[in-house]
């Protein structure tokens, strides 16, 4: 998964927990190492990349470069910690940063960014397999911007490693590669905070109806609305998991006549 974490920046700082390689994606080719712990600065020289070495600014002559750490290594910008690696490209003048991340690696920033990981832990697996469902359905959204997902709620929200939790990292783990399908597509399963009494159908919101997207009951009464009340509501989910019900009765709840399906493993997401 490819997921923007800066878009439409002059200047960014990055930075890594390892030794990192520097690569120019035209060529393939390391050419230059960052030092472990320590800032670098970016910045949009016309159409390429310059990066600050001691002082001095350096225009690499490319619009576009990835930084991979070494083996168990982090990025860093936005005072957060990430999975993966990162591409860096001037698209307009402009810097876009992308976290190119594989996809349960996401998932593990995605799901305590979403719902607090102190609530049901069958709420928290529901989420998982919501938000992972969504992420299939949705890749390539933002394909002209150069990723897949913004790391917002517009999309889903994303902190990194920095926002993973013993627990929800278990929930994506014991969910791995699980997915909601309709007629045997993975659905973009909709969730929001709260649906304020009834979740909405599709149409109500959109005006196209779809078939998977049908109010019911939300279960989330006393909570003010709070998102566009499709599909799960993740207040609701964690009242019918303090209930007793389960990650898989929660979502056949939300989400109309569907059923599961798990990825194969083979993909390269």
């Amino acid at each position: 998964m490819k997921i923007g974490i800066v878009d439409g920046a002059s200047q960014v700082s990055i930075g890594t927990s390892k030794e990192a390689e520097l690569i120019s994606p035209l060529h393939n080719k390391s050419f230059y190492k960052l030092k472990p712990m320590k800032a670098y600065p970016f910045k949009a020289t016309g159409r390429t990349i310059s990066i600050e070495l001691s002082g001095q600014w350096f225009n690499l002559n490319i619009s576009r470069i990835v930084i991979k750490p070494a083996e168990k290594g982090f990025v860093s910008t936005k005072r957060r910690w990430y999975r993966g690696e990162f591409i860096i490209e001037n698209r307009g003048g402009e810097l876009v940063v992308v976290n190119n991340i594989p996809l349960e690696d996401y998932m593990l920033g995605v799901v305590p960014s979403e719902m607090p990981s102190k609530w049901n832990y069958e709420a928290l697996k529901a989420q998982a397999i919501a938000a992972r469902s969504y992420a299939i359905a949705n890749r390539g959204k933002r394909a002209a911007r150069g990723y897949d997902l913004k790391d917002t709620p517009e999309d889903q929200a994303y902190g990194g490693a920095s926002a993973e939790t013993a627990t929800t990292n278990s929930a994506v783990l014991e969910t791995k590669g699980i997915v909601i399908t309709y007629n045997q597509k993975v659905i973009p399963a909709y969730y929001s905070a709260s649906a304020g009494g009834h979740t909405k159908n599709a149409g109500a919101v959109w005006n196209k109806d779809l078939p998977y997207l049908k109010s019911v009951p939300s279960f989330d009464d006393g909570i003010k609305k709070n998102g566009h009340g499709l599909g799960m509501s993740q207040h609701g989910a964690n009242n019918l998991a303090n209930q007793g019900y389960n990650a898989y009765q929660i979502l056949t709840y939300y989400y109309n006549n569907v059923k599961f399906g798990r990825l194969d493993p083979s993909w390269v997401l």
